[in-house]
């Protein structure tokens, strides 16, 4: 199970040229947005990585403008993990597990997947806010990393195992984001 205090959350390539050409945009841009927000409320510490932004856009306006505060990762390597400025703030952080959600599932998501178990980290992927351009190649993804060992939620299953008790303090404030 999840534990707000060791967790952080890894946002993947969610980018302006990138984007449009996923298989369900909205919803990943949707949930994405709702972890953000929930990490927010949570103090749970956010890496934000942008896959050669020169050539992919910066990552799009309703997800960084929610990101203040926080800057971005630019790297050129597929795993987030093969950028050192990334992998600082990771041992920086101590973090025991990480929380993933982006795009592509079957290449920068599951490659920063498979990078950070072997890190040592418990990785959970957001499966809801994960994408590839074909869901052929999603469900691809996300079988192989729940094969190699990471975790596979969605956003309202993340949110209610962080809280674990309606009597949580941001219970009310939270919950409002996934209805």
């Amino acid at each position: 199970m999840l534990v707000i205090e060791n967790a952080c959350l890894v946002i993947v390539d969610i980018q302006e040229k990138l984007l449009p050409v996923m298989a369900d945009p909205e919803q990943v841009v949707r949930n994405s947005a709702v972890l953000i927000q929930i990490a927010k409320a949570l103090n749970i510490p956010i890496l934000w990585c942008q896959q050669v932004p020169k050539a992919l856009g910066p990552t799009v306006g309703e997800l960084s403008s929610l990101l203040d505060g926080a800057e971005p990762i630019d790297k050129s390597t597929f795993s987030c993990c093969g950028d050192e400025a990334f992998m600082k703030r990771i041992d920086a952080l101590k973090a025991q597990t990480a929380i993933i959600c982006g795009i592509e599932s079957h290449v920068c998501v599951f490659q920063t997947a498979m990078d950070l178990i072997k890190h040592g980290l418990y990785v959970h992927v957001v499966a809801d806010a994960t994408s590839s351009r074909t869901n052929e190649n999603k469900t691809i993804g996300i079988n192989r990393m729940a094969k190699e060992g990471a975790v596979i939620t969605s956003t309202e299953m993340l949110l209610f195992e962080l809280l674990r008790d309606a009597k949580h303090p941001k219970f009310r404030e939270l919950a409002k984001l996934i209805k």
